[in-house]
């Protein structure tokens, strides 16, 4: 199977190039921008094999695309402008990515004749709520310029399957953490300044609720809903593993071997989502579940960090908290 993973440069698409990569029969194309958020150093090892292609460039453009995905089986679409804090000052390039390259992507691969496009998409489409989860039938109440571009790009991508009949699969999935994850997210920025002594920055009271989904798990998940999932279907994926910032915060203290003096609290930024929770019922009939429990995951994660300085140190993020 050849498979056109956009974004495979940044922190989900180099994982799930490795682990489509360990099936030999396998080959994959990776398109990817190289924004602030993918590098070739990333990727450096993955390009070594002959089953992997990488093609430079945006997703909104068509030439580019065409070529990148022409004989391709599969799209695995993972480029996104995914930061929220970036989509409160520049909402324009999420709106031109997220909608316009969704839009674009979806359009060649019916010309190509890819047979499935998989569309991956995050949990705050479905908005905050403050008790229960939500499901894949609820719906959409995005609240930032990011959540609200992914929404959208949710939607352009089903009206592929629904008005011309291309095999489109969505996936939503909370928080992740792992490894190559760029250091302007919570987990990420916390461990590295942590390890160096420096103070971290936690929004309002820290009581903000997330679901932590390890990123080997959330590769697992893509390719189950790859091979068995349904056309036009909408799956959750969710790590089950609920954490405030705070007490996410606490953990990596821990880990880090700091204490609370180097926590600064700071105000919270606009329209912060107090709580995110989905079902992954759905997704769990298929036969997935997650395995990466919270505390090995967090410290195999920090202990990466602590030994892959090379990877993070140039790309060391300003001091600001991020979802």
């Amino acid at each position: 199977m050849r498979v056109l993973v956009t974004g495979g440069a940044g922190f989900i698409g180099s994982n799930l190039v490795r682990r489509l990569l360990a099936d030999t029969t396998h080959e994959v194309v990776i398109l990817d921008a190289l924004t602030y958020a993918g590098g070739r150093d990333t990727i450096a090892d993955l390009v070594e094999d002959p089953r992997v292609s990488f093609v430079p460039g945006d997703i909104t453009d068509r030439a580019v695309v065409t070529s990148a995905m022409s004989g391709c089986d599969v799209v695995m679409h993972l480029a996104a402008e995914s930061h929220v804090d970036r989509s409160l000052v520049d909402p324009d390039v999420f709106m031109r990515t997220n909608c316009l390259g969704t839009n674009v992507l979806c359009d060649v691969a019916l010309t190509v004749g890819v047979r499935t496009f998989l569309h991956v998409s995050t949990d705050e489409v479905y908005g905050s709520r403050v008790e229960g989860t939500f499901t894949e039938d609820d719906p959409l109440r995005p609240t930032s310029p990011y959540s609200a571009s992914k929404a959208a790009s949710d939607l352009i991508a089903l009206s592929h399957h629904r008005s011309f009949g291309l095999d489109v699969r969505v996936t939503r999935a909370s928080n992740n953490y792992g490894p190559f994850q760029y250091p302007e997210k919570i987990i990420p920025l916390f461990a590295t300044r942590l390890m160096d002594g420096h103070d971290v920055p936690l929004y309002g009271d820290g009581r903000q609720v997330r679901d932590w989904l390890h990123v080997d798990d959330h590769c697992a998940a893509l390719l189950t809903v790859l091979e068995r999932g349904v056309a036009g279907g909408v799956y959750n994926i969710g790590g089950s593993r609920e954490l405030s910032n705070r007490e996410l915060t606490g953990r990596l203290l821990e880990l880090t071997g700091r204490d609370p003096s180097h926590v600064t609290e700071v105000p919270d930024r606009p329209g912060h989502d107090f709580r995110y929770s989905i079902s992954t019922g759905r997704l769990r009939e298929l036969g997935w579940e997650p395995e990466v429990g919270i505390d090995e995951g967090l410290a195999a994660t920090v202990e990466w960090y602590r030994s892959n300085r090379w990877w993070w140190e140039p790309r060391r993020a300003a001091p600001s908290p991020l979802r």
